[in-house]
């Protein structure tokens, strides 16, 4: 008889197996989700959390975190549900296979929104997760690294709650593990705490991290690279210190060997990191080019394609911003070409923008600087951007400027001459200007400026309007000039001539 009542309840424990298992496997596939959600299935895994067989709650904990994998709505059920407080309960509780799970199904609910990670913190599991980063087993420390790395990605609020947690510590204690994909993920979610503040930037330092991270720029693995470039970069870009903590750790110029990474991201990754420590100083941007990086990025920029050009190009600027001589290394590296060609050819306006605006930071700084620019065809290029009418508003911006701060500069009169001919109006006072003040000292240009038809289309500009800037310039340079070449060139010379013809046979 006791035979066929233990029958009936391992028919039971079978049948749960059975489902719980198969729930599992189904969730996998995105086209059953749908279907599973309206058999009513979160009812009814919700139970099976608290069942006697490790095995099925195990089973029913990773089918509800693929549910909440694939969705934000299905998220929301598994936390209007309640089933966070019984996963919080059992990561502290259960054994290394159900706590890796839980922290799977809290990483799946924390990813969609602040607002499903606030719901996973106020259930009361950093304290667990951060439990589990000391953990024997390294796929739990990953999973619970992974779902740490989720909650704080979202809001500086969120990730000093992980921090307040004791979470820093333990992560830097992975990076020293020999799992591979420990070091990724802890190096990643120290990433998403970095990027929020100087103050979480600083935390993360001053427990140590840096020269752990520092070293494995080298490291075989591009996919840890791409999270150790990423997490330098967050700590850099915030402000002077933290990046001089960052090129303490002698990352220069090993870097720059990431730039010609066979991993696309990588190679992003890096570039960034280089843009954040270059932005800062001109100290910081000198230590760069004297490693030779600025010809480093300039050869990246020369080859990458699209939003992984944008730090280069950023970088390029903000170092020729700082100084002259910056300005000229990036000249003598050939770095105008690459700057152009994003200028001309790339697809984002922000990324045109950006060239648009490394090349004036490249050009204003003296003649000589505006005159590698001229010889390059920058000015033509910036005038059509400027001019297209598709273009976004940032970027004629970003083009008018350049044109501005960099046609100040330009004495190379040769050069200035064809825009002339063919300017929109707002640009064209800045290159009249130009001719206002070279051709009073230089007699040779004069002519040269007759010959061109400069002067006859610099008539053409005048107007009523006595008092405008543009009136003023034509005014000193047709004092350059006798009265009779002026009139000549002017445009109504024929007609008055006509006139006078008329009035000489009358």
């Amino acid at each position: 008889m006791s035979r066929a009542v233990l029958q009936v309840f391992e028919n039971y424990q079978a049948s749960r197996t059975t489902f719980v298992q198969t729930v599992a496997e189904l969730a996998h596939r995105p086209q059953n989700i749908e279907a599973l959600q309206n058999a009513g299935v979160m009812a009814l895994l919700r139970p099976l959390l608290l069942d006697t067989v490790p095995s099925i709650q195990q089973s029913a904990a990773l089918a509800l975190g693929r549910l909440a994998n694939y969705s934000e709505a299905l998220a929301e059920a598994v936390v209007m549900n309640e089933v966070l407080p019984q996963l919080v309960y059992s990561l502290a509780e259960q054994n290394r296979f159900y706590k890796k799970t839980a922290a799977f199904v809290l990483k799946a609910v924390a990813k969609h929104s602040p607002e499903l990670a606030l719901s996973v913190v106020e259930a009361g599991s950093l304290d667990a997760l951060v439990g589990c980063l000391s953990e024997f087993e390294p796929s739990v420390k990953e999973a619970a690294a992974w779902a740490l790395g989720y909650i704080a990605k979202h809001t500086p609020e969120l990730a000093q709650s992980v921090v307040d947690a004791g979470a820093v510590p333990q992560l830097v204690l992975c990076l020293q593990e020999p799992e591979l994909t420990l070091k990724r993920i802890a190096a990643s979610t120290l990433s998403e705490i970095c990027k929020h503040s100087p103050e979480l930037a600083q935390i993360v330092v001053d427990a140590g991290s840096v020269p752990y991270l520092a070293p494995m720029i080298a490291h075989p693995d591009g996919k840890l690279k791409r999270q150790v470039c990423s997490c330098l970069s967050q700590i850099a870009k915030h402000s002077v210190d933290l990046a001089e903590v960052v090129v303490e750790a002698e990352i220069f110029p090993k870097i720059f060997q990431c730039l010609k990474d066979p991993d696309g991201i990588v190679r992003r990754n890096a570039a960034t990191a280089i843009r954040e420590i270059a932005k800062h100083t001109p100290e910081l941007a000198q230590l760069i080019v004297n490693a030779g990086g600025h010809g480093q990025v300039i050869e990246y920029i020369s080859s990458a394609r699209g939003a992984s050009r944008l730090p280069g190009i950023m970088t390029l600027g903000y170092i020729a911003a700082f100084s002259e001589t910056l300005a000229l290394a990036i000249i003598v590296h050939q770095g105008i070409m690459p700057l152009k060609d994003a200028l001309v050819n790339e697809q984002e306006d922000h990324i045109k923008a950006a060239a648009a605006w490394s090349l004036g930071q490249i050009g204003r700084h003296t003649p000589d600087h505006a005159k590698a620019l001229a010889q390059m065809d920058v000015f033509r290029r910036l005038i059509e951007v400027y001019r297209n009418p598709e273009s976004s508003s940032d970027l004629k911006t970003k083009a008018q400027r350049a044109l501005k701060s960099v046609l100040q500069k330009c004495t190379h009169l040769a050069a200035l001459e064809p825009l002339l001919m063919d300017c929109p109006e707002k640009i064209i006072k800045y290159v009249v200007h130009q001719f206002a003040k070279v051709l009073p000292n230089q007699p040779a240009a004069r002519k040269s400026f007759v010959q061109s038809r400069g002067l006859e289309k610099i008539q053409e500009l005048k107007s009523d309007d006595k008092n405008s800037k543009l009136q003023e310039y034509i005014s000193t340079i047709n004092s350059c000039y006798p009265p009779e070449i002026v009139q000549y060139y002017s445009p109504n010379y024929s007609e008055t001539l006509l006139a006078k013809l008329d009035n000489f046979q009358n």
